[in-house]
């Protein structure tokens, strides 16, 4: 996760939920040698949804002004940071999209491909919005975003997360722009899709889209 404080201050923030690959320690030694980098130490994996929300808390509480998450496993480019950046003045959130014109997607079999993207359009059509690329990480938000969408609850833990989030901003009002970007999948280690996170994803969606209809009437 980046931090973008101010104009010229960057921040780089690690959030490590006790990962048993020594990431947590790598991280530590980086923070000992770069001073803009810092770990969030968590004891025990409770999957993406709350790492991200003590990530954003501590980006708020440290006064930042951007907030961007990212993957830290290179399948999101860094030097696509400062694009995402760029957009965001002019926008509320600005996603790196992979299914928006110019966004790609590498090396990924066709079941996987297919269950990004349909997870995607599924999204899409349930919740009755444009965005393209509802279940990417790659995220660059204004601090108003994150204090307005009532962080406390947001209760997805996998990848159902992103979409949430997303959806809250667009119905708090807030300008969303997709930045076409080319994913890459991770060469080592495997990734944390799982069933149950998929499963999660298809009956959140639509109690998502119920519970804003129940506020509307």
């Amino acid at each position: 996760m980046v931090l973008a404080l101010g104009e010229h201050r960057v921040s780089v923030l690690v959030i490590d939920d006790n990962s048993p690959d020594g990431t947590g320690e790598l991280a530590d030694r980086l923070a000992q040698e770069l001073e803009h980098v810092e770990v969030l130490h968590r004891p025990r994996k409770e999957g993406l949804g709350p790492a991200y929300l003590a990530g954003f808390r501590r980006a708020l509480s440290d006064g930042a002004d951007l907030i961007l998450e990212m993957d830290c496993d290179f399948s999101h480019d860094p030097a696509d940071v400062p694009r995402l950046i760029a957009a965001s003045r002019d926008a509320d959130l600005a996603l790196g999209s992979r299914y928006v014109p110019g966004g790609s997607v590498g090396n990924w079999g066709i079941v996987r491909r297919g269950v990004s993207s349909g997870g995607s359009l599924y999204a899409r059509l349930l919740l009755g919005v444009g965005v393209r690329d509802l279940t990417g990480g790659f995220k660059c938000y204004r601090r108003t975003v994150l204090e307005t969408i009532d962080l406390d609850a947001i209760s997805s833990r996998g990848y159902a997360f992103q979409i949430e989030t997303t959806y809250r901003a667009l119905r708090a009002g807030f300008s969303v722009v997709e930045v076409p970007i080319a994913f890459v999948d991770r060469e080592e280690g495997g990734s944390k899709m799982s069933r149950a996170i998929v499963l999660e994803a298809v009956w959140r969606v639509p109690l998502l889209r119920i519970r804003a209809l129940r506020r509307r009437l």
